[in-house]
């Protein structure tokens, strides 16, 4: 939380000194892969079958799985991949509620400031997972299609999973946003709507395999 009583130059310390440290700890990582989704989800919900079935297919096949480290959607998605033999990852948040570490981290960080989480975030992102969540599933999603956008990343894939739960905001945008001009019909193309986590691997792990050919052919 906020500590109005920290002298701004003591709050810029503790700054860096959350990005120093997880700079640290995730330096080895090369590729990995980021899913979000609710935290308020059961282990009884479909999307959370969904999210620890597509966990455990990125581990198996090489990938570190990064999440949120808390509960719902990230503890299934952190639940799949530590059972098949890659790093799962949780960048905790200090929250007043919600966020409870899971048990499925091999490498568990705790953030204060969002913003440096995001940074660690999109640092060894190769793909982004977007399972149903609130506020901050959107505000992941947002931040990692703008940053391709604006070509502050390279691109890479953003992949919607639950068509039910996200047509609706991709109809909006469609109607109304790029209606009116305010995005371009290449904006839509940044996100990929599947229904299921094998969908959603497959699209990922091509992109992970041209992307190490790239990387071999330099």
């Amino acid at each position: 939380m906020f500590d109005k009583k920290m002298p701004e130059a003591w709050r810029v310390l503790r700054i860096q000194s959350e990005l120093v440290d997880g700079i640290e700890h995730l330096v080895k990582i090369q590729h990995a892969v980021n899913i979000f989704g609710s935290a308020r989800l059961p282990p009884s919900d479909p999307y959370y079958v969904q999210g620890e079935k597509l966990g455990a297919l990125l581990s198996r096949a090489g990938l570190t799985v990064i999440t949120g480290g808390g509960p719902g959607i990230m503890e299934a998605a952190n639940k799949g991949a530590y059972q098949n033999g890659s790093l799962s990852v949780g960048l905790n948040i200090t929250l007043p509620h919600e966020q409870k570490p899971n048990h499925y981290q091999d490498l568990s960080l705790n953030f204060r400031y969002f913003f440096v989480r995001k940074f660690m975030f999109m640092k060894h992102a190769i793909a982004f997972a977007i399972l149903p969540g609130g506020f901050g599933t959107l505000d992941e999603l947002f931040e990692a299609i703008t940053l391709i956008q604006t070509q502050k990343s390279e691109p890479f894939p953003v992949v919607l999973i639950g068509k039910s739960y996200w047509q609706g905001l991709l109809n909006w945008m469609r109607e109304v946003m790029l209606t009116r001009g305010c995005i371009d019909e290449s904006d839509l193309e940044l996100m990929t709507l599947v229904d299921s986590a094998e969908e959603a691997a497959h699209i990922i792990l091509t992109h992970y395999h041209k992307h190490i050919s790239a990387q071999t052919d330099v």
